[in-house]
C-alpha cells in the first residue's frame, strides 16, 4: 500500500470517527464533597465552576459533585451557592487519567461578601492509582534544575542516571505527548524534542500501567502540553554556562539556550493559540579539542511547539498541532582528538503533525479520534553515498590515536509513520469507570547505510591485518502495527477498595520476506552464500493482561498490588538490517544481519505497596517489585564465509535467545502542601543480572575469541543501592531553591586485565562479564530563582535564576577499562561525569 493510500484511509477513519472516540492520556477528573462549615451537612445544588473554562457541575442531594474530562493543567475552582459565602480554590492541579479530590466547607452569609480565597492542597495519596507513577506541573519543571523533560526520569526511584527503569534496558521507554507516540523505532527512544514552555504537566509511569499503554517494558512518559486561554501572554527565555570567559574558566560548555512561548485567544471563547520554540547552542565539554576543527557552535539544536483549539461547542473541540526537532552535531572520541574532521558530521531531524477532535457525549461519556503523521530522518555524514572513503585509517605506532584518514561511515535513515488513535471513556455509574481504545500504525523504514569497522580486541586494540568488518545494509520496508484495549475500573464504595482489571492485544505485520541463504564450503575454512528464494516472514500478535488492585487501610493509608505482561516489538533495524534478497544475490556479505520473525520481548512485572500519610505533610510509601525479561535480542554467531570479506568467525543474526530479571524494593519518605519546604528522599535497593546486556553481545565475544555462555552476570547496570533527595525551600527575600542529590552505589564493569592490549594476563582464567565494580556516584544540583513583579492592571514577570550542575565538583567514574584504569591506557577524561557547570538565566513573562 503506497503513502497516499494510507493518508486516505487515515483521513477517512478521521472523518468518520470524530463524532465517537476520545484520545486518552490527556485529561482527568475534579470531584470532592461540599458541606456547610458549622453544621457540616452536605449543601445540595452547590454551582461549581473552573474558571476560564465552560466546564462545571452541581452537587447532588448528598452534596458530591464530579467534572469529567478535564485537559490535565492548573485551574482556579469557584464554588457558590445562594446564601453561602463563594469560594475560589486557587491553584488546582488536574493530573492525565486521575481523579483530583477537593472536599469544600462553606460559610453561611445573609449577604454577598467578597469572595473566600483557598490556595488548593495536592491530596497526599491519589487512592484511584494502584501504580507507581510521579506527576509533575509546569511550576515543579520549571523550578528543578534540568534540561530538557526527559532529564526528570532519571530522579524518579528505580532509574538509574542513564535511564534505565528498574532493570530494563533505557530504550524500554515510551513517550507519548498528548496521548500519541513520538518514538524513533529504528534506534530507540525519544523521536522528537518539546520546548519546556509548551508542557502543561508530565506523568512518569514506572511499575503497573495500564492496558492502554503498549509497547513498553519498563516505563511510560505521557507529557501533556498547554493550551491558549482568553488572556494573551508572551514568555521569553535566555540562559547560557560560559558567563565567566573561557581563560578564566573552562568547566564549561560554551551553552547557549534561548526560549520563546506565545499564547491567546484568535476569537475569544472560541479559538486559541500556542506557540513555543526553543534553541539550543553549545561547543559540549571539548570545546578545546574541538575548536581546533570546527566552527562554534559546533552543536545546535531546533525544536519547536504549535497549537491550535477551536472550541466548535461545549460538548466538541478540535486540536491541531506540530512539533519539529532539528539538530546538527559532531561526535566526540578522544582517541580522534587529532584527527576530529574524520569524523563524520550528523544530524536528526523530525516533525510531527497531530489533528484531534474531542467529543463530549454526556456528564459521564466522552470520544474522540487523533490522526498523526511523524517524519524522522538521521544522517552520518554529508556527502554522497558514492564519496564515503572506504580506506582504514591510521593509527599512530602504538596504535592508541587516529591520526589520520576518515570514520567509514554514511548513514541516511528515514521513517514516515501515520498513527490513527482513539479510546472511548465512560463512567458507567458511581463506581465503574471503563475505558477501551485502539491504535493503527502505518510505517515506510528506508534505511541506508554504509558502516565499515576495524576489528579489535577485547581491550580495544586494532587488528591492523584483519579485513575491515561491513555492517553496511540498505532496506524499504512497509511495516504495519495495531493494537486494542479494554480496562475496567471498579471501586466498591466511595473511597473503598479498587479494582481494575484489564487486556490489551498487540500485532506487529513486518511485510517482508525473509532470505533463504545457504552456505556452499569452497574450501575447509570458508564458504560461500547462496540464495535460494525466501520465505514470507510470520504476523506477531500477543494478548497482555493487566491487574491491578488497591484497598483503603483507614482514612490515611493505602494498600495496592498489580499484575501483567508487557510487550515490546523489536527495533526495525533488528528485523530488517541485512536481509534485502537483491543484495545478497549481489554479493553482500554482513556480518550482523536482522531477522524478521523475531518475537517481541516481554516482561512478566508485579509489584505491591503500600502508603501512608505519617501527618498533615508527611506521606511514606515502600514498594516492592520483580520483573521477569523474555525474548531479549541478542545475535548468534553462524558458521564462517569468505574470511577476505568478513573475517574468520564468520557473520551473526539477531535472535530472541536472552532472558533478565530485575528485584527491588523502594521507600519514599514526601512532604507536600507546605510552600516554604516540599520534596521527597527515597532509597532504592535492586539486583539486575541477565544473559546478554547488548543485541550485538554474542558477535562481540565471537570476535573476541572468548566461548559464549549463557550464564546469568550483573547487567552494566545492576546499581544495587540509590539514594535520592529532591528538596523545594523557600528562602529569605522570597528566593525559590531547589537541591537535587543523588548517591549511586558502584555499577559493574569486567575486569580482565591485559599487559599488551591483546592478550589477557592470565590464560587459565574464564571470561565472565560485569565481575567487578566502579565507584560510587555522588552528585548535587542546586537551582536558585527569584520572581519580581512590575505594574499593576498588566503585570510583567522578571525571574532570575542560577543553576549549577555537579554543585561539589566531584570527579564521578562513568567506566573504567579491563584493567581497572580509570579512562583506561589513554586516560580518557569521558571515563568521568561531568564537572561542575554554572548556568545563569532570566525569563520574562507579560
Amino acid at each position: 500500500m503506497n503513502i497516499m493510500r494510507q493518508t486516505r484511509i487515515l483521513l477517512s477513519l478521521f472523518l468518520l470517527g470524530s463524532h465517537c472516540l476520545l484520545v486518552a492520556g490527556t485529561s482527568g477528573i475534579l470531584d470532592g464533597r461540599i458541606v456547610d462549615k458549622t453544621t457540616h451537612e452536605p449543601l445540595v445544588a452547590a454551582n461549581i465552576q473552573i474558571v476560564g473554562t465552560m466546564l462545571g457541575s452541581v452537587t447532588d442531594p448528598e452534596g458530591y459533585y464530579q467534572i469529567n474530562n478535564i485537559h490535565a493543567g492548573m485551574y482556579d475552582v469557584r464554588y457558590s451557592l445562594i446564601g453561602y459565602k463563594s469560594v475560589i480554590m486557587k491553584k488546582v492541579v488536574i493530573l492525565a487519567d486521575l481523579r483530583t479530590r477537593m472536599d469544600v466547607t462553606m460559610e453561611a452569609s445573609s449577604v454577598e461578601l467578597q469572595d473566600v480565597i483557598i490556595t488548593a492542597k495536592k491530596p497526599l495519596i491519589q487512592k484511584d492509582q494502584p501504580s507507581t507513577a510521579f506527576s509533575f506541573g509546569d511550576v515543579k519543571l520549571e523550578r528543578l534544575p534540568i534540561t530538557t523533560f526527559q532529564d526528570v526520569i532519571a530522579l524518579q526511584p528505580g532509574v538509574t542516571m542513564e535511564g534505565n527503569v528498574r532493570g530494563g534496558k533505557s530504550n524500554e521507554v515510551l513517550y507519548l505527548i498528548d496521548g500519541v507516540p513520538v518514538q524513533d523505532y529504528i534506534e530507540g527512544g525519544l523521536g522528537a524534542e518539546l520546548p519546556r514552555s509548551s508542557i502543561g504537566g508530565m506523568t512518569i509511569y514506572t511499575g503497573g500501567f495500564e492496558a492502554e499503554f503498549g509497547n513498553a517494558m519498563s516505563a511510560v512518559v505521557n507529557v501533556v502540553t498547554k493550551r491558549g486561554d482568553n488572556t494573551h501572554s508572551v514568555a521569553v527565555r535566555f540562559e547560557k554556562d560560559n558567563w565567566i570567559p573561557s581563560r578564566w574558566n573552562k568547566q564549561t560548555d560554551q551553552y547557549n539556550e534561548v526560549e520563546l512561548m506565545a499564547r491567546g485567544p484568535i476569537i475569544r471563547d472560541n479559538l486559541f493559540y500556542l506557540q513555543s520554540f526553543v534553541g539550543r547552542f553549545q561547543n559540549t565539554r571539548w570545546w578545546q579539542d574541538m575548536q581546533e576543527f570546527f566552527p562554534s557552535p559546533n552543536n545546535s539544536e531546533y525544536s519547536g511547539f504549535s497549537k491550535f483549539d477551536y472550541i466548535v461547542s461545549p460538548s466538541l473541540r478540535v486540536s491541531l498541532q506540530g512539533i519539529y526537532s532539528l539538530r546538527q552535531f559532531y561526535d566526540y572520541e578522544f582517541s580522534w582528538r587529532y584527527n576530529l574532521d574524520g569524523l563524520p558530521k550528523r544530524s536528526k531531524n523530525s516533525i510531527r503533525v497531530t489533528a484531534t477532535v474531542t467529543n463530549t457525549i454526556s456528564d459521564y461519556s466522552s470520544l474522540s479520534l487523533s490522526i498523526s503523521r511523524f517524519y524522522l530522518q538521521n544522517r552520518i555524514g554529508v556527502g554522497k553515498k558514492a564519496d564515503v572513503n572506504l580506506e582504514p585509517y591510521r593509527y599512530d605506532l602504538f596504535l592508541r590515536y587516529v591520526i589520520d584518514g576518515e570514520r567509514n561511515w554514511w548513514a541516511n535513515t528515514q521513517q514516515l509513520i501515520h498513527t490513527v488513535k482513539g479510546d472511548y471513556i465512560s463512567q458507567i455509574d458511581k463506581t465503574q469507570f471503563f475505558k477501551a481504545g485502539f491504535e493503527g500504525n502505518f510505517y515506510e523504514i528506508f534505511n541506508d547505510l554504509v558502516k565499515f569497522e576495524p576489528q579489535r580486541t577485547y581491550f580495544g586494540k586494532t587488528l591492523e591485518n584483519a579485513p575491515l568488518l561491513n555492517y553496511s545494509n540498505t532496506y524499504d520496508y512497509f511495516p504495519r502495527t495495531g493494537s486494542a484495549f479494554i480496562q475496567d475500573k471498579i471501586q466498591f464504595s466511595r473511597d473503598g477498595s479498587m479494582l481494575s482489571v484489564g487486556v490489551r492485544w498487540d500485532f506487529l505485520d513486518p511485510r517482508a520476506r525473509r532470505p533463504i541463504v545457504e552456505f556452499i564450503p569452497t574450501s575447509p575454512t570458508e564458504f560461500q552464500q547462496q540464495v535460494n528464494g525466501s520465505a514470507k516472514s510470520t504476523f506477531k500478535q500477543q494478548f497482555s493482561p493487566r491487574i491491578a488492585f488497591a484497598a483503603p487501610m483507614g482514612p490515611s493509608s493505602m494498600f495496592f498490588v498489580n499484575f501483567g505482561h508487557y510487550f515490546q516489538f523489536p527495533l526495525f533495524n533488528y528485523l530488517y538490517s541485512g536481509t534485502n534478497p537483491e543484495q545478497i544475490r549481489n554479493g553482500a556479505k554482513n556480518v550482523l544481519s536482522g531477522n524478521p520473525d523475531l518475537l517481541p520481548e516481554r516482561t512478566i512485572a508485579w509489584e505491591i505497596g503500600y502508603k501512608h500519610a505519617l501527618d498533615e505533610y508527611f506521606v511514606g510509601s515502600i514498594t516492592f517489585f520483580q520483573k521477569n525479561m523474555e525474548n531479549q535480542i541478542d545475535s548468534k554467531t553462524l558458521i564462517p564465509f569468505d574470511s577476505k570479506a568478513a573475517g574468520d568467525y564468520g557473520f551473526a543474526q539477531y535472535v530472541n535467545n536472552a532472558e533478565a530479571q530485575a528485584t527491588g524494593l523502594e521507600f519514599v519518605i514526601s512532604r507536600e502542601r507546605d510552600e516554604r519546604i516540599s520534596g521527597s528522599i527515597s532509597y532504592t535497593y535492586m539486583v539486575t543480572e541477565g544473559t546478554s546486556e547488548l543485541a550485538n553481545q554474542s558477535i562481540n565475544l565471537a570476535q573476541w575469541g572468548f566461548p559464549i555462555k549463557s550464564t546469568s552476570f550483573p547487567l552494566s547496570w545492576d546499581q544495587r543501592h540509590t539514594v535520592k533527595l529532591d528538596a523545594e525551600i523557600t528562602l529569605p527575600f522570597g528566593v525559590q531553591s531547589n537541591l537535587v542529590v543523588w548517591f549511586n552505589s558502584p555499577k559493574p564493569y569486567t575486569y580482565f586485565p591485559t599487559r599488551d592490549g591483546f592478550t589477557t594476563i592470565d590464560t587459565t582464567k574464564d571470561f565472565l562479564p560485569n565481575n567487578a565494580r566502579l565507584n560510587s556516584v555522588v552528585f548535587a544540583n542546586l537551582k536558585f530563582s527569584r520572581r519580581f513583579e512590575f505594574g499593576e492592571e498588566h503585570i510583567v514577570g522578571v525571574t532570575a535564576y542560577m543553576d549549577i550542575r555537579n554543585l561539589t565538583n566531584a570527579r564521578n567514574v562513568r567506566w573504567m577499562d579491563s584493567n581497572g584504569r580509570i579512562g583506561g591506557e589513554l586516560s580518557d577524561p569521558s571515563a568521568y561525569y561531568d564537572l561542575r557547570r554554572v548556568r545563569a538565566g532570566a525569563s520574562v513573562e507579560f
